[in-house]
């Protein structure tokens, strides 16, 4: 990703990690309209999820149009009504544009210290991570929350590397910063990455595709809670 597709110019300095605030435990719904029969569908799915307990969405949808993006990141953000923390994939202009809380980067370039001089307090810039070298180097850099993946297989990258709990607990152990985990997350697995360190788990056709995408958000927000209950109970035995 280069600095004219983020729309940022150079600078020197860096500045502390600044923006909107991340929810304490993220469910990050990445949109991906290959799952919805038109726009329409998308964003009534969105609707449902964030109903069901979603509190974060990543507008991904790289191939649209700078114009086409920002009507539908509107719409998000209006469905959204300050429940949910919503973020664009890469495109600083239309996430300023369009009301958005959040920008997301791609691993590669060390660019959040520059978005951070131009955005200040405008916006919160995540990164995707994919291993211990990469999210160290995101945490310099200013990154407000990570992104680790590939955790499990999964639709989006079949057949590639994953790093499991083991690369989740690796991160988390090293960087201060919230991760979200992404990559085959499920109901059923949910619990297994929030104890192994995860603030949260993003998900894609766990949520969008499937017959009632209210109540598979709502299974994986359960599962998630069931780890912070359990976390809230032993911390209140400690004390």
């Amino acid at each position: 990703m280069t600095h004219a597709q983020l729309g940022v110019g150079s600078v020197d300095a860096a500045v502390p990690p600044l923006g909107p605030r991340l929810p304490a435990h993220p469910l990050m719904l990445v949109t991906d309209r290959s799952l919805a029969r038109d726009t329409a569908d998308l964003l009534r799915q969105v609707a449902a999820a964030i109903e069901g307990g979603v509190n974060m969405v990543q507008v991904r949808e790289k191939d649209l149009p700078d114009a086409e993006l920002l009507a539908l990141t509107r719409r998000i953000v209006a469905i959204a009504a300050g429940r949910a923390f919503v973020a664009v994939n890469g495109r600083v202009r239309v996430a300023l544009a369009a009301g958005a809380d959040g920008v997301h980067a791609g691993e590669g370039l060390a660019l959040t210290r520059e978005l951070k001089r131009k955005l200040r307090d405008r916006l919160l810039i995540g990164r995707s991570v994919h291993d211990l070298a990469g999210a160290t180097a995101a945490a310099h850099d200013g990154a407000g929350y990570l992104v680790l993946g590939t955790i499990f297989p999964s639709r989006s990258h079949p057949g590639g590397e994953t790093g499991g709990l083991v690369r989740v607990r690796e991160v988390t152990a090293a960087v201060a910063l919230p991760v979200i985990a992404i990559g085959g997350i499920t109901a059923a697995n949910a619990a297994g990455v929030m104890r192994a360190g995860a603030a949260g788990v993003a998900v894609i056709s766990a949520v969008l595709g499937q017959p009632d995408p209210r109540a598979a958000a709502a299974a994986l927000w359960q599962a998630m809670g069931e780890i912070l209950s359990e976390a809230q109970t032993t911390a209140a035995r400690v004390e």
